[in-house]
């Protein structure tokens, strides 16, 4: 392990500026709620979310600036609310939906799905205030999102500048979404398939900038995993299915892939991401008890008469962290007990909440630290949650009627606990670097997450009956895939009802016990590439045709490093060298805030879309396409999506 430097923070700890001030609160609540809304759009779309601290911090430059006093920790504590609400979206589009698909309920009951929400993300903030010292202070840890977030308000606070990448961003995800999804001038993919002697040959692509943008982001290395887990699937495990099974009568070639997927090789990312889940606990099961054991003993020499510590080092006392999980406890049973009608089996569930929530809280905080919070492993965890939870609910006699619903109430607290912990490590390690205060960041995590809470059931109950969840309100408009919501029911319900594909189960835990191999391989190497097991996982599960554009924003992403690095291995050591370097890290950022508006934009369309879809009843009263009479082409989408894509290129290169 690295040497853990001491931090010299932006802001020394004897500086006490105003940190939770009104307009911060203010600013911090409306982020929070319209980020949740856009990462539900991306995550029900894609199944993949990715961190807003970076724009959050932007638009609050923006807006403060305006004010007469402002100051950096004030923005610190803006984009901290607001990247609560996004991570507390990634949560709940993970798990809730599955409640849809699997019947039980129609639509999103509003008191039930706020009150699991918010205390689901802040038991996530509680558990993770223990850890804080021993993640962020004690540990080598990078949280790369956390340290870019610091980078991005230090150099707003110097002058510099990003709104007008993130706007642009904006304005081109809005229209590109309008012409599709608005106007239906174009269709959203271009994909086909043929029958190849007994076998099927498929490939396809979304036309959405925001998936693009999605594989900037995360980088070459995790864009190719997610592509690679799609095309194992796609190109190797349907074909080989359909070859030896028989054709069903009158079915085409295209229609037969996707039937192969979903009742088949999509379990093979069940298999993947469960044994990836209890990879991640066993790799960090060491460094878990050693972090929290050092987290609990400094509070205790406190608690002894120890020096109180400084301002940057101050967190919430341990005995409100207590008390405040005993009330979030006591509600969340009522609500198990309403949906099963057993007080035994609902006890059972607020246990299993807590322990797993505590347990996979860690890994996740751990995991942001290593991967940041966009790659960090919750379905994973959330899976390996649910399916313990269901075998021992089934254990305990529970049927099939209340058992899988059970099982995903218990995974959709432990999700957003999981989702908000790995989000506040991110928050936490920016706030080390500024100088921020941790109890307030703590404060305000709390506040992002019961905003977000409120407004997030009205916003999933829009898109349900708009676009439909899995099953299309409308044969003119694809329905929103949920693709880890639908596993999450896949698995819930196959454990007490049967059905899950075992032997394909099977396989995808045997090929992520390759991928693990593989992974230590690279890593005794000391390689750069690696194979992280749950990216590939999440890729066998996805359908091809989201995979592709993450991987071609990936290949963006790598393409401008690549020019910059050898604009800076032509000059000699020097100033000016140095000067290259600074252009590159700026310039590779500026396309991080442009791909972010990029995501923003188009999800914002895409729900403000939903409104007069569902106030006319289904129909887009905006649909050229349906008014005229005419059928959308894919060709404006493939040339308007090539156009956006090297516009983010030259962006990357400061160009």
């Amino acid at each position: 392990m690295s040497e853990i430097r001491p931090v010299e923070p932006y802001i020394p700890a004897s500086t006490s500026l105003p940190e939770i001030t009104v307009k911060a609160v203010l600013l911090g609540v409306l982020l929070s709620i319209l980020l949740a809304g856009a990462n539900s759009y991306l995550g029900l779309l894609a199944g993949m979310t990715v961190s807003a601290s970076i724009p959050a911090a932007v638009i609050s430059m923006a807006v403060l600036r305006m004010f007469r006093w402002s100051n950096i920790l004030e923005n610190n504590i803006v984009q901290t609310a607001a990247s609560a609400g996004e991570s507390l979206a990634a949560g709940v589009i993970f798990t809730f939906p599955a409640l849809i698909i699997l019947r039980v309920w129609t639509d999103f009951n509003y008191w039930q799905t706020t009150t699991i929400a918010a205390l689901g993300g802040v038991i996530g903030v509680l558990f993770t205030i223990p850890l804080r010292r021993a993640l962020v202070v004690d540990s080598p840890l990078k949280f790369p999102e956390g340290v870019a977030t610091a980078e991005v308000l230090k150099v707003g606070d110097k002058g510099g500048a990003g709104v007008k990448s993130l706007a642009a961003g904006g304005v081109i995800g809005a229209l590109f979404k309008f012409g599709e999804g608005g106007l239906g001038l174009w269709t959203q993919t271009i994909e086909g398939a043929r029958q190849v002697g007994t076998s099927i040959a498929y490939f396809g692509s979304n036309l959405l900038p925001a998936l693009v943008a999605v594989g900037y982001i995360v980088g070459i290395n995790i864009a190719v995993l997610v592509f690679l887990g799609g095309a194992l699937n796609w190109l190797v495990a349907v074909p080989i299915y359909a070859a030896n099974s028989e054709w069903p009568a009158d079915t085409t070639a295209f229609d037969y892939a996707w039937e192969i997927w979903s009742t088949q090789t999509r379990y093979l990312g069940v298999g993947a991401m469960l044994v990836g889940g209890l990879w991640a606990l066993l790799r960090l099961w060491k460094s878990l008890v050693k972090g929290i054991s050092s987290g609990l003993n400094a509070y205790r020499e406190m608690q002894l008469g120890g020096a109180p510590p400084q301002r940057t080092h101050l967190d919430t006392p341990m005995q409100w962290v207590g008390l405040a999980l005993i009330i979030c406890v006591v509600p969340l049973f009522f609500v198990f007990h309403k949906a099963t009608g057993n007080t035994g089996v609902s006890l059972f569930m607020a246990g299993a909440m807590l322990v797993a929530g505590f347990l996979f809280s860690a890994v996740a905080s751990y995991m942001a630290g290593l991967v940041g919070s966009s790659n960090n492993p919750i379905s994973g965890v959330t899976i390996a949650t649910l399916l313990t939870s269901a075998l021992l609910l089934l254990w305990l006699g529970t049927d099939s009627t209340t058992g899988p619903a059970a099982a995903i109430l218990i995974g959709a607290v432990v999700c957003c606990a999981c989702a908000i912990g790995g989000d506040n490590m991110q928050d936490l390690k920016a706030g080390q670097l500024l100088g921020a205060t941790p109890r307030k960041q703590q404060i305000m995590q709390m506040i992002g997450v019961i905003s977000a809470a409120f407004v997030v059931a009205p916003i999933l109950s829009l898109l349900l009956n708009a676009y439909g969840i899995v099953d299309p309100v409308s044969p003119d408009r694809p329905a929103l895939a949920a693709p880890q919501a639908t596993l999450m029911a896949s698995v819930a319900a196959g454990v007490f009802e049967g059905g899950l594909p075992k032997n394909m189960v099977a396989i995808g835990a045997f090929l992520a016990v390759a991928i693990i191999i593989l992974d230590l391989v690279l890593e005794k190497r000391g390689s750069v590439f690696r194979t992280p097991v749950l990216a590939v996982a999440v890729g066998i599960y996805l359908p091809l045709e989201l995979s592709t554009p993450i991987l071609f924003g990936g290949l963006i992403s790598l393409a401008a490093h690549r020019w910059h690095m050898r604009r800076i291995s032509a000059e000699a050591e020097g100033e000016l060298q140095s000067s290259l370097i600074e252009v590159r890290d700026s310039s590779m950022r500026t396309g991080l805030l442009f791909a972010a508006g990029l995501i923003t934009g188009e999800a914002l369309i895409g729900i403000l879309l939903a409104i007069p879809i569902v106030i006319f009843k289904g129909e887009n009263p905006m649909d050229i396409g349906s008014r005229f009479d005419f059928l959308p082409s894919v060709w404006p989408g493939v040339i308007l999506m090539a156009l956006v894509m090297f516009a983010l290129y030259r962006v990357a290169r400061g160009r």
